[in-house]
């Protein structure tokens, strides 16, 4: 008896420790209750449809079960749908209790059950759930809910979708809300699609919202000719909607702003400036912030004044400002102001993060105060910054700069073991970091370990290389590269052309070198004065007088005027060689010159 009783208690404890086993339990209590005399439970009974609910909210497999707990009620049933809808707050739920309904249970959903699913998966922002809903057939959504779903595609970056559904709209004669095709119009600025910006806007004309266009869409519209360095033409309709009594918010008249400091036009900056005054447009941080990037990315002072203006002001840079000019004041080589921004902002509160001190750090590299540098790197760990392929990139190039490539190597070599990812930005920094310090072989030998990674080298990879076979005499071999880097459809900047011309005339081959010039000019790329004075110097030794003249007038041509001691040169070579036709040729030169 005793062990009867034992093995009775133990079993009921397994039950209870089952998973879920309480779940179950009250389940079979409730089921008992809806199913009693199998009599069918009601589908209109509030509290059956909150317990269908629960159960598709907590039972893990719901699906296996739900059948045979309610073996006499028809899940079927189109109302019972929608109130299950009105009761369930998690919408991808509904979704799963929806396709469970039409797979196990012959529901045909109606357009109602379709279009008030469709409604609460666009509200939760599950638009591609949503849009899943959009293959059953038959099934329209109401256009209200298809202006939400807009709006959720362009703001999940779905922005070729929200396109498609405004031509569907287009079809059926309906047309959105300026206000729904604004944030379409966001959301592929956002995306970085000004192409479809103009291709919504093509359709807004069509579709005759023009006339109802707000200062928020010409907002837009300025945006995307700034995101395509059109600034002008954005300047353009800039004015015709200020002379229309309208006025864009802040963010336009910035972004106007960053894209003429990119172009160097300062005066269309201050005109800007003083216009935003004039309309009570107040020029808020964030425009200040664009001005003194644009000024100080382009080493220009101006940005120092404008920075302490800022502050006479009364407003409050922060620490991206911060950063901004003390990166920029490193460029220009103003070390001391920089060192003194940088205890300011720390002396008004404004802690630096990992991006400041990578600024100080290359700062400090830059004029070779490594001691300095490896204290701010100690001090950002110390500050719990964690060591990034960028930190060990700028020390790496830190110690190049320096000459002390042993320890740049010992630092490229730990990355792995700390699980520090080495990215192309690290190889190349190393590279150049080895060609400048005449360590072509080890050099070759990391260009070619980055190639046996996978990794894709750029321009920056190969043109430290080439530059360095040209120096110590290799040209074919740097012509190798450039072919190879060609090859790769990448598009070689002007000064690798610039390097093997004058590596070919170290070697005396001018003829060659005469043919990249050539080539380079035909590139649209522009050849240093220096290219073109070694040139002649190596014709003039070969006694290449006609060449000479067409390398002068090509150099004439570029914008370049010839030094006094090279100009006394050839009119000596040229007297010397009594060559009256070159002579004559040489005098209409030297006359442009």
């Amino acid at each position: 008896m005793t062990l009867l009783i034992r093995h009775r208690s133990n079993s009921f404890l397994t039950f209870l420790r089952e998973p879920y086993s309480l779940s179950r339990l009250i389940s079979i209590t409730q089921f008992r209750n809806f199913t009693s005399d199998n009599q069918t439970p009601d589908a209109k009974d509030p509290n059956f449809v909150k317990e269908i609910c629960r159960i598709t909210r907590t039972m893990p497999r719901w699906e296996n079960t739900l059948l045979s707990q309610y073996p006499y009620f028809h899940f079927s049933d189109p109302s019972f749908f929608l109130l299950y809808l009105n009761h369930q707050n998690n919408a991808l739920l509904s979704l799963r209790f929806f396709h469970w309904l039409c797979s196990t249970c012959g529901f045909s959903p109606d357009q109602s059950s379709c279009n008030a699913l469709f409604k609460i998966l666009v509200d939760a922002g599950a638009c591609k759930a949503a849009k899943s809903l959009l293959d059953y057939p038959g099934f329209t959504p109401e256009n209200d809910s298809l202006e939400c779903y807009i709006s959720c595609l362009s703001s999940s970056g779905m922005v070729e979708d929200a396109l498609m559904v405004f031509v569907e709209l287009k079809k059926v004669g309906f047309c959105a809300s300026v206000a729904t095709w604004n944030e379409a119009l966001l959301g592929c600025l956002k995306a970085g699609r000004t192409d479809l910006v103009w291709t919504l806007y093509e359709h807004m004309m069509e579709s005759g919202v023009v006339a109802n266009i707000d200062v928020q869409t010409v907002g837009y519209l300025i945006k995307a000719f700034c995101a395509e360095n059109n600034v002008s033409k954005g300047y353009e309709l800039l004015r015709e909607v200020l002379d229309n009594g309208l006025c864009p918010d802040n963010s336009v008249f910035n972004v106007l702003i960053g894209g003429f400091c990119k172009e160097r036009q300062y005066a269309r900056v201050s005109e800007l400036l003083h216009t935003m005054i004039e309309r009570k447009c107040k020029p808020d941080i964030f425009t200040y912030q664009e001005i003194i990037n644009g000024l100080m990315k382009r080493k220009n002072p101006e940005g120092l004044r404008v920075f302490k203006d800022l502050k006479d002001r009364g407003y409050f840079p922060d620490r991206v400002v911060y950063t901004t000019m003390i990166k920029g004041l490193f460029k220009m080589g103003r070390f001391g102001e920089a060192r003194k921004l940088w205890f300011e902002m720390i002396q008004k509160g404004i802690l630096p993060n990992e991006y400041t001190y990578n600024v100080m750090i290359h700062g400090h590299c830059q004029i070779g105060d490594l001691v300095q540098a490896r204290k701010l790197y100690k001090e950002m760990c110390g500050r719990g910054y964690k060591e990034t392929a960028v930190s060990y990139s700028i020390m790496i190039s830190g110690l190049c700069l320096c000459g002390k490539t042993s320890e740049a190597l010992r630092l490229f070599e730990e990355m792995p073991q700390k699980g520090i990812v080495r990215d192309l930005v690290t190889y190349n920094c190393l590279i150049k970091g080895l060609c400048e310090n005449a360590e072509l072989v080890e050099a070759k030998k990391l260009f070619n370990e980055l190639l046996a990674q996978g990794l894709e080298p750029s321009v920056f990879s190969f043109n430290p290389l080439i530059e360095r076979h040209c120096k110590v005499g290799d040209t074919q071999e740097a012509i190798r590269l450039w072919k190879d880097m060609h090859d790769r459809h990448l598009k070689p900047i002007s000064s690798t052309n610039d390097h093997i011309i004058v590596g070919l005339c170290e070697e005396g081959n001018s003829a060659q070198a005469m043919e990249w010039l050539l080539n380079m000019l035909s590139w649209k790329l522009k050849p240093l004065e220096r290219t073109f004075e070694r040139l002649i110097h190596s014709l003039l030794l070969e006694d290449k007088l006609d060449e000479i003249l067409v390398v002068l007038d090509l150099m004439i041509r570029t914008g370049y005027r010839l030094d006094e001691s090279l100009t006394h040169s050839l009119v000596s070579k040229f007297s010397k060689e009594n060559f009256h036709f070159a002579d004559l040729c040489l005098e209409k030169v030297l006359e442009r010159n």
